[in-house]
């Protein structure tokens, strides 16, 4: 059979705790003092909130565990599939040299054939970044909103919409509006508060 704070949530039992003081002061004022029921009942309630904060401090400190597990375990296996990856890419430029260096098409195996084959299309490799002219590069940058705001200003309004097209994300900057919003006290589509958090000790 389940446990009260097994069957029950926090609020059920605090509801029900509060149901039973209102009933041990209605039977103090008619007789004196609260039947023995009603008091072991009072107990039995006071336990299981004690018991249910207990479930759920174990609960929050075994997921808090295991995200930190799933976070880490992808991380691992993050590094493995990029040694993985890089092992393939030595592994096929070996075996095309070969191919390259003795003018062969394909050499075969009981279950593989090696084939050295011409891409579809022209690549591109950098011989030297540096030197590469600016123009020829895509830019990602984090720019803060101030800074985006002046420069688009100061541009012709071609360049600033192709600038504004070529925008993928778009995020707050949470401190820069803490900032305003203490200054000016309100920021558009966003306010400010003091939240709270669980502490599990």
């Amino acid at each position: 059979m389940a446990t009260i704070a097994e069957a029950n949530s926090l609020f059920e039992i605090d509801m029900e705790l509060d149901a039973i003081l209102e009933e041990i002061e209605l039977q103090i004022e008619a007789e004196g003092e609260p039947s023995e029921e009603l008091t072991a009942r009072f107990q039995e309630f006071c336990e299981a909130r004690g018991e249910k904060v207990d479930r759920i401090g174990r609960f929050v400190r075994m997921m808090e565990a295991r995200e930190q597990f799933c976070r880490t375990e992808a991380a691992r296996l993050s590094d493995r599939a990029r040694a993985a990856a890089n092992r393939v890419e030595r592994t096929k430029n070996m075996a095309l040299y070969y191919l390259l260096t003795r003018d062969l098409k394909k050499i075969e195996g009981q279950q593989f054939t090696l084939r050295a084959q011409k891409n579809s299309q022209e690549s591109v490799r950098i011989t030297d970044e540096a030197a590469l002219p600016l123009c020829y590069c895509r830019i990602e940058a984090r720019i803060d909103g101030t800074i985006w705001q002046t420069a688009l200003s100061l541009l012709p309004d071609q360049i600033a919409m192709a600038l504004m097209s070529s925008v993928q994300e778009k995020r707050p900057n949470t401190e820069a509006i803490k900032q305003a919003a203490m200054q000016d006290g309100h920021v558009p589509g966003a306010e400010i508060r003091r939240g709270s958090h669980l502490r599990v000790a």
